[in-house]
């Protein structure tokens, strides 16, 4: 198990820089962080982490953290992105309060930055094409070659750069460049693009500009225009730092903001890539961003996951420096510790087999008293209706039944949840498939729950619905939307779409109580796992519809259970 799974000393790594800094005054004693997603898709479960991170520091530092766009790249960007991180991020219980920010709020004021990045000699306009930069940029082992344009006068670079904002030259024709060492053992310093140009229209500027800053130069920018002390970035900026500070250094920013990296979350059975999600979207081979078999937190959020778990799982699998995979069992884990206590447990018969208790009176009911959560007695009591003709699982009766099956077969007793033992007479079957279809059954009237007198003891309890007071419902099964095998030549890990990860029940019925709740209320399905209603088609006419959250088996507390 890796060491972000078991939230080792060196999860606190961040904590460490932040007390450091705070008891020799630095930043006057100020802490400030941001999250900065940019608007090109719908947050993930990795983006959770960055969020509970940066959000959660300011908190228990009792500082500020801002909630900034990076609306450096308009091609790709959405405002529907905008509002959807809104709503991500304060439905994970966070409030940015007036710090909404985008970097597109200091385009103007990069621009003049620029200017004085090239009248200083530190920036140059480039007529070299991307893949002409690309192939002069070198390699690890080998410097990169001058640009034929890096030594332009200061006043050539300054007449190029306004005629670029101007928009007097076609997309890609020119960049401007930061000049500082081609020969740099760190790629990202060999005189790296600052500015191109992108005649696009832009979500909140309209056609105003047409260059735009590269992320690399925004970034520190927008940092330091905002006053940020700490800028925590994942592992992959670990590298691009030097030119984080690069350009406040030359900027003249002192004291500036310090970034600060640290492992970004990789979770088995899931793919962490915002294009490769957008990909499925767009191919159609998801229901949409929020598909709650997507990893997205809309998509986690639709099919029943709380806050509270995730918050929970962002907590327990810490920060490191070093990558690692965290295993998906733990996320499932959170949600079953969240809801055990909070969720009604109801019963719903997903493959309804029809039993009739031929010794019941044909037209009587009876009310049952049932426990909405046995865990947590506070949350009451419900009534179940009780008559002749109910429903059972179809995989709760077995014709012919192996040694310890414990459920329903000819001539075997078991208990009805909350209701009465019965005994198994006759089993109807289909006259063309030989598919059972009916069993006939009878009570003993001793033995109602609560009240039994009989004496009788049996293995198995069966959950059930009663024909006259159940309600239809749809019922989706998820499985993970990715698997993962093993290449057989290289050993690899591959990661593949599951063809099978939704199976979908439409002949399923429910306890009537169903219907008193809203939409995107969470349950526990007696021996079926945690549903939630969907919020968005949960409620279809007469049928319910609901999103099976995750299965009662908990493979994390079983591996932690081995490991202790």
């Amino acid at each position: 198990m890796s060491s972000e799974n078991q939230g080792s000393v060196s999860s606190n790594f961040i904590k460490n820089i932040i007390n450091e800094d705070l008891k020799n005054n630095k930043n006057d004693g100020r802490v400030h962080t941001r999250f900065p997603p940019e608007p090109n898709g719908y947050l993930h479960i990795g983006h959770a982490k960055s969020i509970c991170l940066n959000f959660g520091l300011a908190k228990e530092y009792d500082g500020l953290c801002n909630l900034r766009f990076d609306d450096t790249n308009p091609s790709k960007e959405e405002v529907e992105y905008v509002e959807s991180i809104q709503e991500d991020v304060r439905w994970l219980g966070f409030d940015w309060e007036d710090r909404l920010f985008y970097a597109s709020d200091y385009f103007e004021k990069m621009y003049e930055y620029g200017v004085d990045l090239v009248k200083a000699g530190k920036a140059f306009v480039c007529d070299l094409s991307g893949e002409e930069i690309r192939e002069t940029r070198g390699t690890l082992k080998e410097p990169g070659k001058e640009s034929p344009y890096r030594n332009r006068s200061v006043e050539e670079n300054l007449d190029l750069f306004q005629r670029m904002r101007s928009g007097e030259f076609p997309d890609g024709s020119r960049v401007l460049r930061a000049k500082i060492d081609m020969a740099s053992p760190n790629i990202n310093m060999r005189d790296p693009v600052l500015y191109r140009i992108a005649k696009v229209k832009h979500h909140r500027t309209g056609d105003k500009w047409c260059i735009y800053p590269m992320y690399d130069y925004a970034h520190p920018l927008s940092d330091a225009y905002e006053g940020i002390t700490h800028s925590i970035c994942t592992l992959e900026f670990e590298d691009h730092r030097p030119l984080y500070d690069w350009v406040l250094d030359a900027l003249d920013f002192q004291p500036h903001p310090q970034q600060i990296e640290f492992a970004r979350l990789n979770l088995t059975n899931t793919v962490m890539s915002k294009r490769k999600l957008r990909e499925l979207v767009e191919n159609e081979a998801v229901d949409g961003w929020n598909d709650p078999r997507m990893p997205t937190i809309c998509g986690l959020r639709r099919k029943g996951y709380t806050p509270e778990s995730i918050r929970d799982f962002c907590d327990r699998i810490g920060v490191a420096k070093s990558n690692s995979v965290v295993d998906i069992a733990l996320l499932e884990h959170c949600i079953r510790e969240d809801l055990k206590l909070k969720a009604p447990r109801m019963m719903g018969v997903l493959q309804p087999l029809k039993v009739v208790i031929t010794n019941y009176p044909e037209d009587e009911t009876e009310i049952l008293k049932a426990e909405n959560n046995p865990e947590n007695p506070e949350m009451g009591h419900r009534e179940m209706i009780f008559s002749r003709e109910i429903y059972i699982e179809k995989e709760d009766f077995m014709e012919d039944p192996p040694k310890k099956f414990f459920r329903l077969a000819p001539g075997k007793e078991v208990r009805l949840k909350y209701a009465y033992i019965i005994r198994c007479d006759e089993v109807i079957k289909d006259s063309e498939t030989g598919d059972v279809v009916e069993l006939r059954c009878s009570y003993d009237p001793d033995t109602k729950s609560g009240s039994d007198s009989s004496g009788k003891k049996v293995k198995g309890t069966l959950h059930w619905v009663s024909k006259k007071e159940s309600v239809p419902a749809r019922v989706r099964l998820y499985d993970h939307l990715f698997l993962e095998k093993e290449n057989e030549e290289t050993g690899e890990i591959v990661v593949e779409l599951n063809p099978h990860s939704m199976k979908e029940l439409d002949c399923a019925l429910v306890e009537f109580g169903f219907k008193t709740y809203d939409a995107g209320q969470q349950f526990q399905f007696m021996r079926h796992g945690y549903f939630s209603l969907d919020p968005i088609d949960g409620i279809d006419n007469d049928e319910l519809v609901f999103n099976r959250i995750v299965s009662l088996r908990d493979t994390w507390a079983k591996i932690q259970k081995s490991q202790k």
